[in-house]
């Protein structure tokens, strides 16, 4: 799958299918690839996807990934540049964990050109009681040995360093107030449907609610039993929900 050279660094992404776009934005550390196996032959039976490894993960390296406090809002920007460049001036948007956060700041940074949003283990502020739950899982070797391995196979030995500079990253964004789009919400003008693990050990209930409150007009949808993987855990009913989203007139 082709790299494309933007902002100084070559964007690594693949597509799939044919139809009106849908680019697909992982998590913290994630691929486009890796992160959304359930998602990928399902979609791209009616749509053309796109799934990009963000700046300084998977393939898109190097550069080797750093955390300013902009650093959302920089992957925002990578991804819409991205979107330019393959020739989509309007396309829907599912975003993952910070793949929800970039996602959302692709729509207030641009809302003629997100048809729709789908937003699932996203938090549009850090609070408390995320970054508490970052710190106890700081060490890799906390990790479940399955996340672990899987992680490792794409970053080897530069595994734990990368980690710790994502947890340093979010330690600081809290520190300097924790706004990540909490206050840019009512900017997001397009349809959207926000889901949610009830049981997500990173991201609060209050999160998704404060999301929904700030979109007019936006939707929920809670999975009892989801934790943060709701997308994999509940592929198929995740994929006809969120399909159904996206046939809404």
């Amino acid at each position: 799958m082709p790299k494309l050279a933007l902002h100084g660094f070559s964007m690594y992404y693949e597509t799939y299918g044919t139809g009106q776009p849908i680019v697909f934005i992982p998590g913290a550390l994630g691929t486009g690839k890796a992160d959304f196996g359930y998602q990928l032959p399902w979609f791209s039976q009616t749509y053309q996807i796109i799934a990009p490894d963000p700046r300084g993960y998977g393939e898109s390296r190097p550069p080797e990934r750093d955390y300013p406090l902009d650093f959302y809002q920089r992957d925002a920007e990578d991804v819409l540049a991205l979107m330019t460049a393959l020739g989509h001036d309007e396309f829907t948007v599912f975003g993952w964990s910070d793949g929800a956060n970039i996602g959302a700041l692709m729509a207030t940074n641009s809302p003629e050109r997100i048809r729709r949003l789908v937003l699932w283990g996203g938090n549009s502020y850090l609070s408390a009681e995320e970054i508490a739950a970052f710190q106890a899982m700081r060490s890799v070797s906390s990790w479940s040995q399955r996340d672990a391995d899987a992680m490792r196979q794409t970053y080897g030995d530069s595994l734990n360093a990368l980690w710790e500079r994502y947890v340093v990253g979010l330690e600081a964004l809290y520190a300097a107030g924790g706004d990540i789009y909490r206050s840019q919400l009512n900017g997001i003008k397009c349809p959207t449907l926000v889901l949610h693990g009830e049981k997500d050990p990173l991201v609060p209930s209050f999160h998704p609610g404060t999301i929904c409150q700030g979109i007019r007009g936006s939707l929920l949808h809670v999975f009892p039993e989801g934790k943060h993987k709701i997308h994999a855990k509940y592929a198929a009913e995740f994929n006809q929900l969120t399909s159904a989203f996206l046939a809404q007139q």
